[in-house]
């Protein structure tokens, strides 16, 4: 007999706070209990804003995940209501899927997004549903945690429960991995990456000696990352006299008023820094890269 395959997927958005001091793995390790927040992934086409408002069963899979999440005693943020705030206070912006889901994370706290693509097979011996779940830090992409989970065939049409099984059977292991690096970052930054480079009419390059201090631009800027960098912690992955490239460079979680710190926040401080070497720069950000032009 034919099988009968057909393909759903989901975006779990997995809003992690400090909110809840669980345990200590050591005097200087603090491990925090995450928020989670689940968003439906849209495909090619589809709008983050309506995508639920016809689909039964998105609806149902993202309430059946939330409800394994809260019986695991973690906070949870709905979706739904997150989405109407956002509509109702015209946040976004653009109609770009990345800018509204962006938006969403921003005003919602996020610091982890879980993208979990659901396949669902029909068959005369028994449906079943798999999943693929995978973990980000929502403010950089970097990889947290990945997992495939299986439901296992049964004779049933009920959507949330072959999916509750199937995010059962890995959710234990898919948390602890997400947890521990999640519990890193806690103590010791997030990692992000920068790319400084120069204007082709710009008069500077990486070895000018620039004031007030009158030394080689590339010790400048290695010295503020010794002072700026969370803990001291960056890595210069390599420099020519046109641009530098510092691949690892940690930037803390929260900020002095516990918000959610940022690339945006770091680059703002860059972007200040060279102000006070009196050159002008242009910035952007792309993820969890921070690109840096000198005019």
């Amino acid at each position: 007999m034919k099988n009968i395959y057909k393909k759903t997927s989901f975006l779990f958005l997995f809003v992690l706070s400090i909110s809840r001091i669980f345990g200590q793995a050591s005097p200087s390790t603090t491990t925090v209990q995450p928020k989670i927040m689940v968003i439906p992934y849209v495909g090619e086409g589809e709008d983050l804003r309506t995508v639920l408002e016809n689909d039964v069963n998105k609806r149902i899979a993202i309430t059946k995940v939330k409800e394994i999440f809260d019986s695991k005693g973690f906070t949870t943020v709905d979706f739904v209501a997150k989405l109407k705030s956002a509509k109702d206070n015209n946040v976004f912006t653009s109609d770009n899927q990345t800018d509204v889901k962006d938006q969403i994370v921003q005003m919602s706290g996020a610091d982890i997004y879980v993208q979990t693509e659901v396949n669902e097979v029909s068959s005369n011996s028994g449906n079943s549903l798999s999943v693929v779940i995978s973990a980000y830090e929502a403010s950089t992409g970097n990889s947290l945690s990945n997992k495939v989970g299986q439901s296992g065939k049964f004779y049933t049409d009920d959507f949330g429960k072959l999916a509750s099984k199937a995010v059962e059977g890995v959710s234990e292991e898919f948390i602890n991995t997400m947890q521990n690096k999640f519990t890193d970052i806690v103590n010791n930054g997030k990692s992000i990456n920068i790319d400084i480079s120069f204007a082709q009419s710009s008069n500077f390059k990486i070895s000018s000696e620039v004031a007030p201090e009158n030394l080689p631009l590339s010790d400048q800027i290695e010295m503020w990352m010794e002072k700026n960098a969370y803990k001291n912690n960056y890595h210069i992955q390599g420099t020519t006299d046109k641009r530098m490239i510092l691949d690892d460079v940690k930037i803390p979680l929260k900020d002095a008023n516990g918000k959610n710190y940022n690339p945006n926040k770091f680059a703002l401080e860059i972007f200040k820094f060279f102000k006070t070497l009196n050159m002008q720069t242009d910035k952007d950000i792309k993820g969890n890269t921070i690109y840096i032009t000198i005019k």
